[in-house]
């Protein structure tokens, strides 16, 4: 008895710098972004409650539920794009290959470059005039093809959606490949000598032993894709016409270029709402499939 309480207080002060930096640099500022989401302050002058109003504001502008619907579209991409990516490259990967190292470095990299590089780089690349991408579809006769990707109203999200794919793919391409290397051995020369093999190995096999890695790559898809900013704020600043605007710019631009940080600090409450609903709605999806 005494063994398990030494125990458990040596793993509750293992514990306490991680939790008090955590408490320092997420509940504390939560916390006060409720606090300040019930006033109307630009920073300087005295905060007046004003109750719920921010909250109404916020939920009756038209430019929000936009920026909520380009949220759920960087959803959507992050679940059926960098997951799916990430798993194939991951099984392409797991063996055993001459310079295997050098091309899980290369894919990866992307990874650990700077999102306003990124940024740059694929606003080279989807740039009207000498964009890489015109000059390619000018060079094999497709000048009809040829347009303004990031201002276009219909394309903007989706020229915008590719460059998050090419970011963030090589992260869950890292999980998907630690899961796979520690399948057992055993279990897939069973399936092997049982004539599951290709397709049917993956599909029987290996996928179930890797649901609890996929619950966990889905729940930093779609915190991932609610957090988005600077690659946006970088390629398009949410424009035009607020068509490429997702929620967090819509805080930025309130909180800092319309100095109202009560407004802010709603919007930043709504946005850790809704990625805590859709957290849970995935949960409920993947428990109900289990």
């Amino acid at each position: 008895m005494h063994g398990l309480k030494r125990t458990g207080w040596t793993v509750f002060f293992g514990m306490l710098p991680a939790l008090l930096i955590y408490t320092g640099i997420a509940l504390v500022p939560i916390g006060m972004s409720l606090y300040y989401s019930f006033f109307s302050w630009d920073g300087l002058s005295p905060m007046r409650h004003v109750g719920l109003h921010n909250y109404i504001s916020t939920l009756t502008d038209g430019v929000f539920w936009k920026g909520v619907g380009n949220n759920l579209f960087m959803l959507a991409t992050g679940i059926f794009g960098q997951l799916p990516i990430g798993l194939f490259f991951a099984l392409l990967l797991n063996r055993s290959l001459k310079g295997i190292k050098v091309y899980r470095s290369m894919l990866f990299l992307p990874v650990v470059i700077s999102a306003v590089i990124v940024s740059i780089i694929w606003g080279m690349v989807f740039k009207i005039e000498s964009g890489m991408l015109n000059g390619l579809l000018g060079l094999i006769g497709l000048e009809s093809w040829q347009q303004d990707w990031l201002g276009s109203p219909k394309l903007g999200m989706l020229s915008v959606s590719i460059t998050y794919i090419w970011q963030n793919y090589g992260f869950f391409m890292v999980i998907f490949l630690a899961a796979l290397q520690n399948i057992p051995q055993e279990m897939r020369e069973a399936a092997l000598m049982d004539g599951a093999s290709g397709w049917k190995h993956f599909w029987y096999v290996t996928l179930p032993m890797l649901k609890d890695t996929i619950w966990v790559t889905l729940i930093f898809a779609i915190s991932n894709s609610f957090r988005v900013f600077d690659l946006i704020y970088v390629m398009t600043a949410g424009g035009p016409a607020h068509n490429t605007e997702v929620m967090t710019i819509y805080m930025y631009n309130n909180a800092f270029q319309n100095m109202n940080f009560g407004y802010g600090s709603a919007v930043s409450m709504l946005i850790l709402l809704f990625s805590l609903i859709a957290i849970y709605a995935a949960k409920l999806i993947t428990q109900r499939n289990r």
